[in-house]
């Protein structure tokens, strides 16, 4: 079955296209343009997917058609010769920006799909990556071989093909940010890619010159970004409708079944030739080749070209052909050829009527342009008409070549002399150069891309230095892990018998010295994996050290080292010695949620907002301090009700059988002050502890550390790391006396400084230390890099908060080259050549509601970016619920998580019914019995009646799933769910089915899984491969860095925070700017408004005092610009026909 599929277009959610990229207006148009397939465009976007499940029904395999109660009212109009069936295939675009081999890629890419579910799985891994919500074709920091990756987990039905490759700036082949070939771009995935879409500037006898494409079927379809585009470009089928039977032809290229392609005349695409249009330069390849590449108006490079990158790439001359090449049309479209024809615009009501007319007549617009007789069209149109598609037909047309984002024109008719309309003025465009073929040419050459390999850089820091701490040369010779360490850091790594502190500044190499002590410990045989103990902070950190272990000793090996944050060490070790530690083997930990309801539950008298209180037990319990301690009335900020309150909640957690978050290290610490023979075992067990970021640890866990490295000051094999400068959580409780105080607590302990700095640049550095200096509690590290860099310190005022946000969206996109064809074309981007990747970013702000305007400016601008401040995914209601099922599964009697399970107001279960219901249940042995009994009490509801019998039939078979693999146990949590309450939205399935992903890497490990929601943080889930600009506090960055940093409200009030009512430490906050500032690698951007809004006020707050310390001459002052305004356009010069 003949067949026309343009696979390519856009939906009305993609930015820059038209309102009326409906499915309606989708289905009308390919009718009337003659398309017999058309994909869906914009598989990425949620809203998109539920009109596509709202419009569309199922038809051949894998294709969709119009419901009829649409199709109806969009046909009514339709001329009745173009009628024909359409049917839509699940696809889109998906732009990807990243960075590979030292440069950024910006290439886009299409995507289809065999059914509906399919998408919807596409959607919730895509979701974790990028926003894929603000435009239709997302913007996704993620190598392309990673999305092809992705699809193809996905489902391996799933198919891939390069859209447009050729064009300059978003291309796999282009020439400002493309690679060399398919295999440079795809690497191990390259078998996956059979079909390759060639782009409006270039057809296939450009693509035939270059042999690596051989391999591939060569594809033509619209881009559509508006219904009327339809078919500009196309590929020609003769296969049965169906999904499979489409790809397959694609596949095995087999000419009797791909037919060919409908294409443009690749001048008339706008990336021809090369070019600047800014400066009106339009060159060939040798002019640009003779010039260095470099406008000669401006200086700037000029836009390569597809017509010279094909060239550059090209192993055969001109006129070759593969051993199997496709037939190709090169056509122009119906109405510019009306146009031209009537001397009238192509948007014109005469070209309109004539257009419909012309239809009505003949048929579609791809019949009329491909196969009408030239008699029937002079009929139909005139003898113009029929002279002008017979000149195309033939391709005697003439050609002014499109370049640097200008579409180039097609002319069909000759008659120069006397004949008026805007295509004659664009016979030479002015403004363009007009001698650019004449120019005399410069030796010197424009040189081809280099090859860029995908092998990594050696990691050696630096070449080896003279010995300064009693390391011959010949040790760091034979040990290949000290030698890729400078001598501070060596001297760390070899102090192997006493207690050891590690002084580290920013960016000093603190995790790498730190991984490469224990791997020197293993490696020369002092200590077994087992031995080893090291603790961190966050899981992220314990993440990377067991990564980087891994990769420094054999992974096996590796994985004997336990590597613990102190809250997953603490809940280990009460894990694995419960009944020690007075606890019931299948405790529960609540998250902060459940903390606030056991609250309420503890103390019902409270006022609903109680979280000072919580704040209060949490400090406490952190300093190790009973609910009848009298030294509670010594913490900050102390409320007389502590410690009534606090006796209550811990008496309710007892009685349900819980913890909470800090219970996990002070419980802990109880466990193993009153365990004499425990305590022997488990420091015979870790001989060997390192602790991560010391300067941060509060008593409780100054103390565990204390009773886990034993009573021999002199003997403790303790190694602990940190800056003091970077100590910032005195308000948890945090002490960063403990750290001073070390050489103290072990007299015999050796003290080594780490005071070169491999991640900042010499004047970040400068401009930090001349903020940290004025600390009187100043440790005196001064930190040094060979960094040299002549970029200062970015300042920006602007006017309001929201102006802020706005100025960091622009500078990023300014920095990354332009995120869309938009940006190069509305003139938002000075350089579309910088290099920089979305993960490059980084914007940090004091508080958390400081956020807002930031995601609102990148949510408009479909910037990928990630925020740690916003809500968890554990935290969202329509997740607790199948959550705390899986709580069940671990403790059956848990009645938070009964309460969370069942309350549903909709459904008459109210919490005060919950109550009556639970008093019934505490009792009753058989759970299920006393849900079927209760259902049956007088006066229940018949809608209550029947939850509660659905339950009680329902909870014995979740039971029977105790041992099943968790992702299994989710998925009848959340069936159940659904059946006996609202179904989940579109965005909730979505976080339904992230957390089913979770799920499914910890196999049958229910306590893991569940321990994880609670002690891992959003940020620990995030996909490595991702690139996206991290929205982070201050806090939230600590331990990362970033190439470009942006500090927001740099005001007085926000740094340093002051709080109404409250003392303010202001050397915490500036330890805390300085964290912030040192988190940037090479620029550094302080931006402050002269007005916000925050927690409803309005304020108006100088400049920080910690930017006035830094002195004028490491800063440069950015003055408030409006966006550049776009080139004009040319006197004469035709609109851009789209």
């Amino acid at each position: 079955m003949h067949l026309v599929a343009d696979l390519h277009i856009h939906s009305h959610y993609s930015r820059a296209t038209s309102k009326d990229l409906t499915l309606e207006q989708l289905w009308r148009w390919a009718q009337i343009k003659g398309v017999d397939v058309v994909a869906t465009g914009d598989i990425a976007h949620p809203g998109w997917l539920l009109e596509i499940t709202d419009r569309l029904m199922p038809a051949e395999e894998g294709l969709f058609a119009l419901k009829p109660e649409y199709a109806e009212p969009a046909g009514r109009a339709l001329p009745a010769a173009c009628r024909r069936p359409v049917r839509f295939l699940l696809g889109g675009e998906i732009s990807n920006i990243y960075k590979r081999g030292g440069k950024t890629r910006k290439v886009h890419n299409l995507v289809f799909a065999p059914d509906l579910e399919t998408v919807a799985r596409l959607q919730t891994r895509l979701e974790r990556i990028g926003n894929i919500r603000a435009d239709g074709r997302p913007i996704l920091g993620l190598d392309s071989r990673d999305l092809l990756e992705l699809a193809l987990e996905t489902d391996p039905r799933c198919h891939f093909i390069p859209a447009h490759i050729w064009t300059p700036w978003f291309a796999m082949l282009g020439s400002m940010s493309g690679f060399d070939s398919v295999e440079e771009c795809f690497d191990d995935l390259t078998p996956h890619i059979f079909a390759l879409e060639t782009g409006l500037s270039s057809d296939p006898p450009m693509n035939w010159r270059v042999s690596n494409l051989d391999r591939y079927t060569l594809v033509s379809n619209s881009d559509a970004h508006s219904p009327q585009k339809l078919a500009r470009e196309a590929t020609l089928l003769d296969v049965e409708p169906a999904y499979a039977a489409i790809f397959a032809a694609l596949r095995d290229g087999d000419p009797a079944r791909c037919r060919g392609t409908v294409e443009f005349f690749p001048e008339e695409g706008k990336y021809h030739l090369d070019g600047h249009r800014a400066c009106g330069v339009c060159w060939e390849p040798p002019v640009t080749r003779a010039h260095g590449g470099l406008c000669r108006v401006c200086g700037k490079p000029v836009t390569v070209g597809v017509m010279h990158r094909v060239e550059l790439l090209a192993d055969r001359p001109e006129g070759s052909q593969p051993p199997r090449p496709h037939p190709f049309h090169s056509l122009a479209p119906l109405p510019e050829i009306l146009g031209e024809v009537y001397g009238v615009g192509a948007g014109s009501k005469r070209v309109n009527a004539e257009y419909f007319k012309l239809l009505g007549k003949l048929g579609p617009e791809l019949t009329i342009l491909m196969d009408a007789p030239p008699e029937e069209i002079a009929a139909a149109g005139g003898e113009r008409l029929a002279t002008a598609i017979a000149n195309m037909r033939r391709g005697a047309v003439t050609r002014h070549a499109g370049y640097d984002g200008e579409y180039g024109v097609i002319r069909l008719l000759n008659e120069v002399e006397g004949q008026t309309g805007l295509f004659l003025d664009a016979a030479t465009p002015s403004g363009r150069d007009a001698q650019r073929n004449s120019e005399e040419p410069f030796p010197q050459e424009f040189p081809a891309p280099p090859l860029r390999l995908r092998a990594p850089v050696s990691e050696s820091l630096s070449p080896l230095q003279p010995d300064l701490f009693n390391l011959t040369p010949d040790s760091v010779a034979t040990s290949p892990l000290l030698a890729s360490l400078n001598d501070e850091q060596r001297a760390a790594v070899a102090c192997t018998d006493r207690p050891l502190v590690i002084v580290a500044g920013p960016g000093a190499g603190k995790t790498r010295t730190l991984t490469v002590r224990i791997a020197h410990l293993i490696a020369s045989g002092l200590a077994a994996p087992e031995q080893v103990l090291a603790v961190t902070f966050t899981n992220k950190a314990a993440a990377e050290l067991s990564t980087r272990l891994a990769a420094l000793l054999a992974p096996d090996t590796a994985r004997r080292v336990t590597v613990r944050t102190f809250h997953a060490l603490g809940a280990a070790l009460l894990r694995e010695h419960a009944a020690a530690a007075g606890l019931p083997p299948d405790f529960v930990i609540l998250d902060e949620e459940a903390r606030r309801r056991m609250l309420r539950l503890a103390a019902p008298g409270l006022p609903a907002a109680a979280d000072g209180l919580l704040r209060l037990i949490a400090a406490a319990k952190n300093q190790l301090l009973a609910p009848d301690d009298p030294a509670l009335a010594d913490l900050p900020d102390a409320d007389p009700r502590l410690p009534a309150v606090y006796a209550a909640y811990a008496q309710a957690l007892a009685a349900a059988n819980a913890l909470d978050y800090d219970d996990l290290v002070a419980r802990a610490v109880h466990l193993l002050a009153n365990d004499a023979p425990l305590r022997a075992r488990l420091q015979a067990r870790y001989r060997w502890i390192s602790v991560d970021e010391y300067q941060d640890v509060n008593l409780a866990q100054y103390r565990l550390l204390r009773l886990l490295a034993g009573e021999d000051e002199a003997a403790a094999n303790l190694c602990v790391i940190g800056d003091p400068d970077q100590a910032i959580y005195g308000f948890r409780g945090a002490d960063r006396g403990y750290f001073l105080r070390f050489r103290r607590d072990y007299p015999a302990a050796v003290e080594v400084r780490l005071s070169r700095s491999y991640r900042s640049s010499q004047v970040i550095l400068a401009a930090a230390q001349q903020v940290i200096a004025r600390s009187p509690d100043w440790s005196a590290l001064r930190v040094w890099s060979e960094f040299a860099s002549t970029v200062k310190v970015d300042l920006y005022r602007a006017p309001t908060d929201r102006a802020e946000a706005e100025y960091v969206v622009h500078q990023i996109e300014q920095m990354v080259g332009g995120t869309s064809y938009f940006s190069l074309d509305s003139g938002r981007v000075d350089d579309p050549s910088a290099a920089r990747t979305f993960g490059d970013f980084a914007v940090l702000y004091r508080l958390g509601a400081q956020s807002q305007p930031l995601i609102e400016a990148f949510a408009r601008s479909g910037i990928p970016f990630q925020c740690a401040s916003q809500q968890a995914l554990y935290e969202l209601p329509h997740v607790r619920r199948p959550l705390a099922l899986l709580w069940l599964l671990l403790s059956p009697r848990s009645r938070l998580h009964w309460e969370t399970a069942l309350v549903n107001p909709a459904a008459g279960l109210t919490a005060a019914a919950f109550d009556r219901l639970w008093a019934q249940l505490a009792d009753c042995d058989d759970l299920a019995a006393g849900l079927a009994s209760y259902a049956q009490t007088p006066g229940r509801g018949s809608t209550s009646r029947a939850q509660l019998a659905a339950w009680a039939e329902f909870w014995p078979r979740f039971s029977a799933l105790a041992a099943a693999p968790v992702s299994e146990q989710l998925a009848a949590a959340v069936d159940f769910l659904a059946q006996t309450g609202p179904a989940p939205d579109g965005e909730q399935a979505a976080d339904l089915r992230t957390l089913h992903l979770r799920a499914a890497t910890c196999g049958d490990r229910l306590a893991e899984f569940l321990q994880a929601t609670v002690l891992q943080s959003e940020s620990d889930w995030h996909d490595p491969r991702a690139d996206r600009v991290a929205l982070l506090t201050l806090h939230a960055a600590k331990g990362l860095e970033f190439p470009v940093v942006f500090v927001v409200g740099c005001e007085d009030g926000l740094l340093p925070y002051r709080r109404p009512s409250r003392a303010t430490d202001l050397e915490e906050e500036r330890r805390l700017f300085y964290v912030g500032m040192t988190r940037a690698r090479s620029h550094l951007i302080l931006t402050h408004a002269g007005q916000r809004v925050l927690f409803g006020q309005r304020t108006a707050n100088p400049i920080s005092p910690f930017v006035e310390d830094i002195e004028q001459a490491l800063k440069e002052l950015r003055a408030p610009a409006p966006f550049p305004a776009p080139p004009p356009k040319p006197a004469g010069e035709q609109l851009s026909l789209f």
